[in-house]
């Protein structure tokens, strides 16, 4: 069984989506002026429906709708995982 972790710490978020070629990004659309919509990290090649951001808006965007990052850093059989999700705090 593999376990999963939260937290709110920048640096441990940002390791943690760059490891695996994860990068920052908001759902298109869901912009509302300056800020950023709803939060992704983007992981392998571009996917449309994301619009790239950089770190330092994903985490105020991140901070102001106070969540929290659950994530898995390895699978059952020991791989690296990519499972992650955004939760309230």
């Amino acid at each position: 069984m593999s376990d999963s972790t939260t937290t709110t710490d920048h640096d441990a978020i940002r390791q943690w989506a760059e490891r695996r070629q994860g990068r920052p990004a908001t759902v298109k659309a869901t912009e509302q002026g300056d800020h950023a919509g709803i939060l992704r990290i983007d992981f392998g090649p571009p996917d449309e429906g994301l619009e790239p951001i950089e770190w330092t808006e994903f985490f105020r965007k991140f901070d102001e709708s106070r969540l929290a990052f659950l994530h898995q850093d390895k699978t059952a059989e020991g791989k690296i995982s990519r499972f992650h999700k955004f939760v309230r705090r």
